[in-house]
């Protein structure tokens, strides 16, 4: 069986019957982890290991784990700063700042991995130009050249922990003050500012391999109507013929108010898909992601089919054998010394 074109998420922290008979219906093929899926990492171990045993190939694990404000897991985590501490740390000591980003992304992925999870929706390309509350500090920085510096080097620590990259949210949502979360956000640039601005992040981690990219559920009102998740001449004019993007392309979540402009949950899957997704988030409404599942219809996408499947994670590593590790000790008490470095918090 193929991965299908559908992420969904589970209501609690153990599999409910029919949420493992949603999880065999051909058209899913991810699941999305939240705060509330979380108790221990034994049990997010024991719950993810069970759905990778439902289905051959395994079906995606995945979770947004950022740091700061966004990160699902905590007991037993590392507690990761926001990426924008780096930033700061950067206008100070790039080069400083460049290990400790990869230092970030691999204790991120390494201890995620350690739980047998697949992938994170990391990390935020977006730039933090201070009008946008729902990125802010979840941006590495102001500037895309130091986006992308960052970006890269945290990027590298993802994959030597065997876990795939993507970025978000492409062209980039930090320009924003609407939160996509609850509104419509408009953006009135024009495709050559945002291109010589908030795209270059993205077309620079396309350059240095990165695996995939979340849309943001922006309308860009002067390139096209409709949002960038929604939208043919974004994913694939732009992403795809001229930056050159390979990977997968996710959908955001179409439960948000950002989405509601495509209609009904399967009218938004839909407009996805055929925009370019690979595969669509539905989060947080389990009705509506049966709504989906029931209303899509046939799907075969061969193409998409290989990109997700080298979102698998590789490099498998046990709790125990990572708490061995030296490394690891250096590197969290590293991510400590930046989580309570108040020079930092003043820009210096």
């Amino acid at each position: 069986m193929s991965l299908g074109p559908v992420m969904v998420d589970l209501k609690g922290k153990t599999l409910l019957p029919e949420e493992r008979e949603m999880l065999l219906h051909p058209l899913v093929g991810a699941v999305i982890y939240f705060s509330r899926n979380f108790e221990s990492p034994e049990q997010i171990a024991a719950l993810t290991a069970e759905i990778h045993a439902l289905r051959t190939p395994p079906l995606l694990v995945c979770v947004d784990h950022e740091g700061g404000r966004v990160q699902r897991f905590r007991d037993g985590f590392t507690r990761l700063p926001p990426v924008r501490r780096l930033g700061h740390l950067y206008d100070r000591d790039p080069r400083h700042a460049r290990e400790l980003a990869e230092t970030f992304g691999w204790v991120m992925a390494v201890e995620l991995r350690a739980v047998g999870i697949d992938f994170s929706f990391t990390p935020v390309l977006d730039l933090d130009r201070g009008v946008s509350q729902v990125i802010g500090d979840r941006a590495f920085h102001s500037m895309p050249d130091a986006v992308a510096d960052l970006a890269h080097a945290y990027m590298r620590g993802m994959h030597f922990a065997g876990m795939a990259a993507t970025g978000k949210h492409f062209p980039g949502h930090g320009s924003c003050v609407a939160d996509s979360h609850v509104d419509i956000p408009v953006d009135p640039r024009t495709l050559d500012e945002i291109s010589v601005d908030d795209m270059v992040p993205f077309e620079r981690m396309v350059h240095f391999g990165m695996e995939a990219i979340m849309p943001a559920h922006v309308n860009y009102t002067a390139v096209d109507s409709r949002p960038a998740g929604f939208s043919a001449f974004w994913l694939k004019d732009v992403l795809r013929a001229r930056l050159g993007f390979q990977g997968v392309i996710f959908s955001d979540d179409l439960s948000m108010e950002g989405a509601s402009v495509a209609g009904s949950y399967v009218d938004r899957a839909r407009a996805a898909l055929a925009a370019g997704c690979d595969m669509a988030l539905v989060c947080n409404k389990p009705e509506r992601a049966m709504e989906v599942l029931d209303g899509l219809g046939h799907y075969d996408d061969p193409a998409a089919h290989a990109r997700l499947i080298r979102m698998h994670g590789r490099k498998p590593i046990t709790r125990e054998e990572l708490f061995q590790q030296a490394e690891w000790h250096r590197a969290v008490t590293k991510l400590n010394e930046l989580a309570e470095d108040s020079t930092l918090d003043l820009k210096l």
